[in-house]
């Protein structure tokens, strides 16, 4: 069996169950737009809400479905947990299986150490488009029961595509500092203060007096920033993405195939 099999294999009931949960969650608050968007009351007391309080929060109005969609569904909660996942499955793929020891007799094995890192992240590459597509589904499945019809299928896919994309990014940075230093409190707190930093510069920062350049580089800001439910795919995003998780994945490939492991 190969490794991207046997590492989807080992980690399904963690994979299908982040994917329920995070499809859950996405839905549950889809199905409140009837509820919470459409009331007037809500509304005008949002209105009232300070201008920089309103732009940290992404606060935008909404009696329009994408802009609830954008702020509730997926512009807060959805994207943090996903991100929670993908730091702790890139961790996985080296440091914690060193850290425990049980590394080393995967190496035993006829598998370069390059074919298992990669094997493994294309696996957690899996996970993220399972998850995101199942996202898409459910949440295109509300918009007639729920009442968002004006938001296009090809509009939800393209917030899901770029969260999927935001995912890798996460999950390549906590392989590659996993796999640089075989320490998986380090991939885990790396990850997760670039998450908070990033979080804080698309939302609190950017509200301080020359600041405002700050956003510029959240990745929150290149998920959300082109407003995808409005606009569709931002290529520029998705490039970003890409070629900042493809530099992690080759700095920590690279320095892993040339370390010696813990045992």
């Amino acid at each position: 069996m190969s490794v991207f099999l046997k590492s989807l294999r080992d980690n399904r009931r963690g994979y299908l169950g982040w994917s329920v949960a995070l499809t859950a969650v996405a839905a549950m608050y889809a199905s409140f737009w009837p509820t919470l968007g459409q009331n007037p009351e809500l509304t005008k007391a949002m209105d009232s809400y300070p201008q920089s309080l309103k732009e940290a929060l992404n606060l935008q109005d909404m009696s329009k479905p994408e802009n609830y969609l954008g702020t509730s569904v997926f512009g807060l909660l959805v994207p943090i947990l996903l991100a929670v996942f993908a730091i702790a499955a890139g961790t996985k793929a080296i440091a914690s299986d060193e850290e425990a020891g049980t590394l080393d007799l995967v190496l035993a094995h006829p598998v370069t150490r390059v074919k298992l890192a990669l094997q493994r992240l294309l696996a957690i590459a899996t996970a993220l488009t399972l998850i995101t597509g199942l996202m898409w589904l459910v949440v295109t499945a509300l918009r007639g029961p729920s009442e968002f019809t004006s938001v296009s299928p090809g509009r939800i896919l393209a917030v899901c595509v770029q969260l999927a994309f935001f995912g890798l990014f996460f999950a390549s940075l906590a392989y590659a500092v996993g796999a640089w230093t075989g320490r998986k409190g380090l991939a885990i707190g790396a990850g997760a203060a670039v998450a908070v930093l990033a979080y804080l510069s698309d939302s609190f920062l950017p509200q301080v007096d020359g600041l405002k350049w700050i956003e510029r580089f959240s990745p929150f800001e290149w998920y959300l920033g082109n407003e995808p439910l409005k606009n569709g795919i931002s290529g520029t995003s998705l490039l970003i993405f890409a070629g900042l998780s493809a530099v992690f994945i080759a700095l920590g490939t690279w320095r892993f195939n040339r370390r010696d492991v813990a045992v």
